[in-house]
């Protein structure tokens, strides 16, 4: 959760959007309608997920989409939300009606979004994160988000193909990245936690535990009709860490999230340029989500 670290006005360091940010792509699925939604608020981010007439994600200030952020160290140096490209906005944005994220192109036909988005630093210069200063000086970083999202695949409805391009930089040398591939904020009626388990094609209830695992989560409503959750058929290079795929709960806030990430760690820098990820969002019932996620599981079995 992104924490509230700073009662500035939102007006002081939201900018204009570059491109209106306001579009919707829409279909059926499952028989049903499914609309997503995008705002200049959010510099483009998905604001709105909603099927058979209910809301998947709880948008709040900026942080709470179904967007995309890195954490990265600074000479070495790396603390949570310290330097934090964020794609919705940062922070001092807060329930404002601007981002601090520049969005610089987008196009939403024919049922798929193309969004290009400078992203902001989450932190302010001078801000703190868990007692930790913030290692960026600017408000807007030179990282890049590229995303093009489709609503349904070849033989699959219940699913948005989400693919997603980091642009690092070559401005901070970095020799950690965590690419917070996609994240997903929802409304805490997805109260039910379940794993996919690829060997048995099933959905096993986990423990009410903030955390990764290594198995695709899916947030259900305690009745099954509505679910979303998270797989990628990406791998990570020799010697990363595995892919994560994590859940959480906020009591006081009255959200879920789950996410997909990935890190990059070596001694030397890191190599700057194009970083992309490849993810599949399952979005039904419960039992249509587990039937995608065998579908998947099944067609990328042998990467």
């Amino acid at each position: 959760m992104k924490a509230w670290l700073c009662l500035l006005p939102a007006l002081l360091c939201a900018q204009a959007p570059v491109v209106s940010g306001d579009a919707e792509i829409s279909g059926l699925v499952g028989g049903q309608p499914l609309v997503i939604r995008t705002t200049s608020r959010l510099a483009g981010a998905i604001d709105s997920v909603k099927w058979a007439g209910v809301e998947f994600i709880d948008s709040h200030d900026h942080g709470r989409q179904l967007q995309s952020a890195i954490n990265a160290d600074v000479d070495g140096v790396f603390h949570v939300e310290c330097y934090n490209p964020t794609e919705a906005g940062s922070v001092v944005d807060a329930l404002g009606p601007k981002s601090t994220s520049r969005l610089e192109f987008l196009s939403a036909k024919d049922g798929v979004l193309t969004t290009r988005t400078r992203m902001a630093y989450w932190l302010a210069p001078g801000m703190k994160s868990h007692g930790q200063l913030a290692q960026n000086q600017e408000l807007v970083s030179n990282h890049v988000l590229s995303k093009v999202v489709r609503i349904g695949r070849p033989g699959m409805d219940h699913v948005l193909d989400y693919k997603v391009t980091f642009t690092v930089p070559a401005d901070r040398p970095h020799k950690y990245l965590q690419f917070e591939a996609l994240t997903g904020y929802m409304p805490a009626i997805f109260s039910e936690e379940f794993r996919f388990d690829a060997k048995s094609a099933t959905l096993e209830p986990v423990p009410r535990k903030n955390g990764e695992i290594r198995d695709p989560i899916v947030l259900s409503t305690p009745s099954g009709t509505h679910a979303m959750g998270v797989f990628t058929p990406e791998r990570p290079p020799a010697g990363q860490p595995p892919v994560g795929y994590g859940r959480f709960d906020f009591d006081r806030e009255q959200v879920v999230k789950w996410n997909c990430v990935f890190r990059r760690r070596q001694a030397e820098p890191i190599k700057p340029g194009d970083y992309s990820f490849q993810l599949y969002v399952v979005i039904g019932t419960r039992e249509d989500c587990r039937r995608t996620l065998a579908s998947l599981a099944q067609e990328f079995a042998g990467r």
